[in-house]
C-alpha cells in the first residue's frame, strides 16, 4: 500500500517541469519565511533537494544570508542515519550518497541534534495528520525519533493525501506547507 501510494506520487513529482518545482517551491518558501516558527528558529536543519522535490537550494543560501546557522545531513548508508553538519558556504557541498548534495568530508562541522530549533523535513507523500512516507530508508523517522524539536515537512498540494496507514516506527511531523496551505497536526 505505502509503496504504491509513493509510486503514484513519485511519478506525478517527476513530470513537473522544472520551471513549475521553481514557481510552486517559491510559494512554499514565501509561506515558510512568513512563519513565526521559521523567523524564531536561529539553528535549522534543512534537506537538501534533488530532483523534483520542493526546492530548498534558495531557501538554504537566503537562510544563511539572513544569519541563521543552517544544518545539512550527510547520509551515514553503514547505519542508515544522519550525520548533521554546519553549512557554512554553498562550495562545502558535493554530490554524495543517492545523487545528494552533501558536506564534503573536510567541510563536515558536527552539530547535535539538541541544539537544532527546528527540522525542515522532506517527504514524497504527507497527511494532515502529520504522516509521511519518505523514500523507504528510515532516515528521518530515526532522526525525528531522538529530536523533540518542532518538524516542518516541505510539499506540492498533490502530495497530500486524506490518509496514510502509519506504521510503528514511522514519526509523525508538526507542520506541513505546500504552495496553497499549512496545515498544522492536531496535537
Amino acid at each position: 500500500m505505502k509503496n504504491e501510494l509513493r509510486n503514484d506520487i513519485l511519478v506525478k513529482r517527476n513530470s513537473l517541469s522544472k520551471s513549475e518545482v521553481l514557481e510552486k517551491s517559491l510559494k512554499i518558501k514565501n509561506q515558510l519565511f512568513y512563519m513565526n516558527e521559521f523567523k524564531n528558529a536561529k539553528m535549522i536543519l534543512f534537506y537538501v533537494s534533488y530532483g523534483n522535490e520542493v526546492y530548498t537550494h534558495e531557501m538554504i543560501k537566503q537562510s544563511i544570508s539572513n544569519g541563521k546557522k543552517i544544518i545539512v545531513p550527510k547520509s551515514d548508508t553503514s547505519n542508515y542515519s544522519l550525520v548533521l553538519s554546519r553549512l557554512i558556504s554553498w562550495n562545502d557541498l558535493e554530490l554524495g550518497a543517492y545523487n545528494i548534495l552533501e558536506p564534503k568530508k573536510q567541510s563536515i562541522r558536527e552539530v547535535d541534534l539538541e541544539l537544532i530549533d527546528l527540522i525542515i523535513v522532506p517527504g514524497v507523500v504527507f497527511d494532515a495528520d502529520g504522516n509521511r512516507i519518505g523514500h523507504g530508508k528510515g532516515y528521518y523517522d530515526r532522526l525525528l525519533k531522538d529530536a523533540n524539536k518542532l518538524s516542518i515537512g516541505l510539499a506540492f498540494e498533490f502530495q497530500i493525501v486524506k490518509n496514510i496507514n502509519a506504521e510503528k516506527h514511522d514519526e509523525k511531523i508538526d507542520i506541513i506547507v505546500t504552495e496553497d496551505r499549512i496545515i498544522r497536526r492536531k496535537m
